[in-house]
């Protein structure tokens, strides 16, 4: 017990070390919820594009086109590499200035690396919803638009938030790469603690036990409202 009670003062309490890891949550959370606003508007707009060109097939006009030929070649460079290695691009290769906010980098980053996977799991839902749906939408007069925001996405939603639920979740444990640029978030600063004290055990198992229980909240968040929506 007195051992356990001296590994804890060393790795937490001298020095403030615990402060690496609350910075670390703090920047945790920034960058997810960011990353997820991001990722998910940016990811209705891809599915809504590539959800189009599928419907109207061989009648799609030049412009829809092009914008979903590079809809696909967004999704197929995004999905088809490392998120790690999406991350250091981002930060060594696109933005070279030693200025540039790594939050802000790492929001981007994790931005459009998630929107690529909302992008499919929104189109998944659009495609689920009978085109009898649009139809009757076109004919009460409303544009393609409206009848997009009002009749199918609230459907398609009830149908893919397990799925968005998922990849947040993902998204959250994903974000555990920041250090490779020297963001303190969860994980490096459990990996400074260890690197001061040569004490590896305490603060990566903190570091597992905050991230096993954000995601347990949050997965309790969604079951809540799946069952608000199935009422």
């Amino acid at each position: 017990m007195e051992d356990f009670k001296l590994k804890f003062y060393t790795n937490f309490i001298a020095e403030e070390r615990w402060r690496y890891i609350t910075d670390g949550l703090n920047t945790t959370f920034i960058v997810t919820i960011c990353a997820a606003v991001l990722g998910v508007a940016l990811g209705f707009f891809v599915a809504v594009i590539r959800s189009t060109a599928d419907r109207k097939g061989n009648k799609k006009g030049p412009v829809l086109s092009v914008a979903d030929t590079l809809c696909r070649i967004y999704l197929t460079v995004i999905r088809g590499t490392p998120t790690m290695i999406q991350l250091l691009i981002m930060y060594y290769i696109v933005f070279t200035s030693p200025d540039i906010s790594k939050r802000f980098v790492a929001v981007l980053a994790f931005g459009i690396n998630s929107g690529a996977y909302v992008a499919e799991i929104v189109r998944s839902g659009i495609m689920s919803v009978d085109n009898g749906q649009l139809e009757a939408g076109r004919s009460l007069g409303l544009s393609y638009i409206q009848t997009m925001m009002h009749i199918i996405l609230p459907q398609a939603f009830r149908n893919i938030l397990p799925a968005l639920a998922n990849e947040f979740i993902t998204l959250l444990k994903e974000t555990s790469i920041c250090g490779y640029i020297a963001l303190t978030d969860i994980t490096h600063g459990a990996n400074v603690i260890r690197s001061q004290t040569y004490e590896p055990l305490m603060p990566l198992l903190a570091a597992a036990l905050i991230y096993l229980i954000l995601v347990s909240l949050l997965s309790m968040g969604v079951t809540k409202l799946e069952r608000k929506l199935s009422c």
